[in-house]
């Protein structure tokens, strides 16, 4: 359920009911029944008035039981940005936030869901936890943290440490990106703190029931904050060199380390419903794959390829992408272009591949820990090969020097070619390069990891946006009045309306905080390419 309330709104009328009340039920049994009349003493039986909240928590940091929210809260936003995917229809008459005319009522779902479903559930649990389940507050932190650094990598300042916090004015401050951020740090390291003095004398663990990714091994949530941790300070690297390798380097030398083997990577089981990307790109027919996609894996003749999306609708059995932003007078012109392979019912949020490639990165300003980057580099392409069964294709693609993305070509319209010699046309290859300058070594660790980090199109475009890898194709039309430059893609979703219209005062106090005004030309605290 999306929630559409103010922020003001939901902190005014946090309590425990409502709290439950309005979260939505995916078929759980354990919320479909009344925990309401629990007493905190009974929370020792099976721990469901703080588990089940966690649960609500985990499956609104990407939607998957209402697709009409996820279709705003992700795919019509980071699958598109990041060059991922391209819808084929013309929604508002090809005047929307693909062509860089942001639409109100597309921007506000990844807010409302967040404040609606994310934060008051995991502050219930902090609230009910706080010095006496140190297990369940830090997980808490934990799942706040992988929901709220999307949050703020789509919008900049957000509301969190002020959370609850309700001034005399009644609105609500807003934290920079800056100092959000360092809350993420502060709660990440104090979860794995908590969790890994925990495990040596944990008789039982208590949220097992209640996890749907690790089946409550701790261990593993460790693993995962440490990757996390690890991934925003390279965030941060270019705003905060100093915070990024103090933070990195914690990660990195971790007692515990990050993730390391498929069997590691951090995908939210919402069986048995299905994928939402099934529902948008099948029953829908509203997405299809990107022109980017096509360029890369083509060219590279990826064995990935047919894992991530099917051929066109054509007799040779090629496979087509849509560019991003192009003129589409009726949906039917390119619905016939490559659709998404099934998507199996988890939603991957975080992998050991891009474990790997943040440490092959780190390696390259040489953080303590991060080891070679090259070994790292290859093996974050081993661990995305054997994520699909594909090692037995390993060693070719990875030792191969010449292969190249591909020019584009659009059948339809050849307004919308990327030809050979195009500056948008990336010429990386595959092979790692000891004697390449840096650059060139950060796009090929970065262009790997947007591949591999496939479908999860938020941190994809958080990536592209931070290092300008891998190289994508600009849009054609281009209606934001100068706004937003075609050349440099969109960096930001403003402030969603709904906020203007109830907490004008603080929204009015978080565009302060913006380098410059509150559109989607205006780069974030972290984007400094």
């Amino acid at each position: 359920m999306n929630n559409r309330k103010s922020v003001t709104e939901i902190i005014i009328i946090l309590l425990p009911l409502l709290i439950l009340q309005v979260a939505c039920t995916r078929n759980f049994e354990s919320i479909n029944t009344n925990p309401y009349d629990m007493y905190d003493d009974e929370l020792q039986g099976d721990f469901r008035l703080i588990g089940d909240p966690l649960v609500q928590a985990m499956l609104n940091i990407y939607v998957s039981n209402d697709v009409s929210v996820t279709q705003l809260q992700q795919n019509l936003m980071g699958d598109v940005f990041s060059g991922y995917m391209m819808t084929p229809s013309p929604f508002q008459d090809n005047r929307n936030n693909i062509t860089y005319d942001l639409l109100d009522n597309w921007n506000d779902d990844a807010w409302l869901t967040a404040y609606g479903n994310v934060m008051p559930n995991c502050r219930f649990v902090m609230d009910k936890c706080r010095g006496r389940y140190p297990d369940f507050y830090a997980w808490a932190k934990i799942i706040r943290v992988l929901a709220m650094h999307r949050v703020s990598d789509i919008y900049g300042p957000i509301i969190y440490t002020r959370y609850a916090m309700i001034n005399e004015d009644r609105s609500i401050d807003y934290d920079t990106q800056e100092e959000v951020y360092n809350a993420f740090f502060k709660d990440l390291d104090s979860a794995i703190t908590t969790l890994s003095q925990y495990i040596p004398t944990a008789t039982d663990n208590r949220f097992r029931r209640f996890d749907l990714s690790y089946n409550g091994d701790y261990t593993k949530w460790i693993k995962l904050a440490n990757t996390i941790r690890l991934r925003l300070a390279l965030r941060i690297s270019a705003a905060d060199p100093v915070r990024a390798r103090q933070e990195g380097e914690a990660a990195l030398n971790q007692t515990y380390g990050l993730l390391y083997n498929t069997e590691d990577n951090f995908n939210i089981s919402i069986a048995p419903v299905t994928h939402p990307l099934n529902v948008i790109c099948n029953s829908w027919n509203d997405i299809r794959m990107g022109a980017p996609m096509e360029s890369f894996l083509c060219g590279y003749r990826d064995p990935r390829l047919p894992h991530y999306f099917v051929p066109a609708d054509t007799k040779d059995s090629i496979y087509h992408g849509i560019r991003n932003g192009i003129t589409i007078t009726s949906k039917d012109i390119y619905a016939g272009f490559s659709k998404l392979a099934w998507q199996p019912s988890r939603i991957q949020l975080c992998t050991a591949s891009e474990a790997f490639f943040l440490k092959a990165e780190a390696a390259l300003y040489s953080w303590k820990g991060a080891g070679d980057a090259q070994e790292n580099y290859e093996k974050g392409i081993y661990a995305s090969f054997r994520q699909y069964n594909l090692t037995n294709a390993y060693h070719r693609y990875v030792n191969d020097d010449t292969l190249k993305p591909k020019p584009y070509t659009d059948p339809q319209n050849p307004v919308n070619n990327i030809p050979e010699g195009s500056v948008y046309l990336s010429q990386c290859t595959i092979r790692w390069n000891e004697q390449a300058p840096e650059h060139e070594k950060l796009e090929r660790i970065i262009t790997q990891k947007w591949i591999a980090v496939f479908p999860d199109g938020q941190e994809a475009w958080s990536e592209f946006r931070r290092t300008g890898y891998p190289k994508l194709f600009p849009i054609v039309i281009n209606n934001s009045g100068g706004k937003i430059p075609s050349s440099s893609f969109i960096r930001r979703i403003p402030f969603i309306q709904f906020e203007y219209a109830t907490n004008p005062a603080g929204v009015k106090r978080a565009i302060s905080k913006l380098r410059g005004e509150d559109n989607g030309g205006i780069r974030l605290w972290w984007d400094r390419k």
